[in-house]
């Protein structure tokens, strides 16, 4: 299991709505193309597929949501390319800006591939 948590000026409203609006991922986050989802927000026990570069795709089903937490979070577990990875994300207010945490567990060098792309995104997300 491995974490990144990064902080950044935007509010955590905004920050929150860019994350529970799977249609807003392609605005933060460079690997998203597109994302196909049954409902505008997230909510558990939903699945949807994650369009990345050449093709990927990656089923993925929400766990858990929850928004009525000084810490809101949800998680999901993914799967491509038969590799599956368990992912929490936190989103709390820090001062005048967000700090959002994100927790990976799963085959370890996928975890360690994706970090550093997660930690890109994460920083496009805050700021």
């Amino acid at each position: 299991m491995r974490s990144v948590v990064v902080c950044g000026p935007r509010g955590d409203e905004d920050v929150w709505d860019r994350y529970v609006r799977p249609a807003r991922w392609p605005e933060w986050s460079p690997q998203i193309r597109s994302v196909d989802y049954p409902a505008e927000t997230l909510a558990a026990s939903t699945s949807g597929i994650v369009h990345g570069p050449a093709g990927l795709r990656v089923e993925f089903e929400v766990l858990d949501v929850v928004e009525q937490a000084a810490v809101r979070s949800w998680s999901w577990s993914v799967s491509a390319a038969g590799l599956r990875m368990h992912l929490r994300h936190t989103v709390e207010a820090a001062g005048t800006g967000t700090k959002t945490g994100l927790t990976v567990s799963g085959f370890a060098p996928a975890v360690l591939g994706y970090l550093p792309i997660a930690r890109l995104a994460l920083h496009r997300l805050v700021s």
